[in-house]
């Protein structure tokens, strides 16, 4: 009797992780091992402020329901392993980058990005785009350069056809 109960804890594990990872469009692998306990509340804390989730769930279980997404990671999990759920892709990546230069005992293994599959170097290229508000400001930047050249040459030309109406 106690073993349908197991069955049935175990597949409700299942069920919430292939939800987690149906609704997230970032999902690393992390490796948490040396972190001691306050330090994994900090990056839950941290990444509860950018609308994402950190899990630990045991690698066999974790396992089905990646092969139920036809995700293969079974070479990287080895070990104790914290997960990431995200649905936006950048802010939570630049948490867990600078979380780790803090904590050298983190490491960011591998992950799905937007359904595709992204190495440590593909996440440590992620991480250093800049924030939403920083491509908007160097997007106005670039903007306020061509109103600028536009004005310039507008007013060159204003004088030209005065210097014309003069003569």
């Amino acid at each position: 009797m106690a073993s349908k109960e197991i069955l049935k804890q175990k597949e409700a594990v299942v069920n919430e992780i292939t939800k987690k990872l149906d609704n997230s469009k970032t999902f690393l692998l992390l490796n948490y091992q040396g972190l001691t306990v306050s330090e994994f509340a900090e990056l839950r804390r941290s990444l509860r402020e950018v609308n994402s989730d950190v899990k630990i769930y045991k690698n066999t279980l974790m396992n089905i329901a990646l092969n139920q997404k036809n995700i293969k990671l079974s070479d990287y999990m080895e070990g104790p392993n914290a997960y990431l759920f995200a649905d936006s892709i950048i802010e939570p990546i630049k948490v867990v980058s600078k979380f780790a230069k803090e904590h050298p005992a983190l490491e960011v293994r591998v992950g799905y990005i937007d359904s595709e599959f992204a190495d440590s170097n593909v996440i440590a290229q992620y991480a250093t785009i800049p924030s939403m508000e920083g491509l908007l400001t160097m997007f106005a930047g670039g903007l306020m350069e061509h109103v600028r050249n536009l004005s310039i040459g507008l007013n060159l030309y204003a004088e030209k056809l005065e210097e014309g109406g003069n003569n």
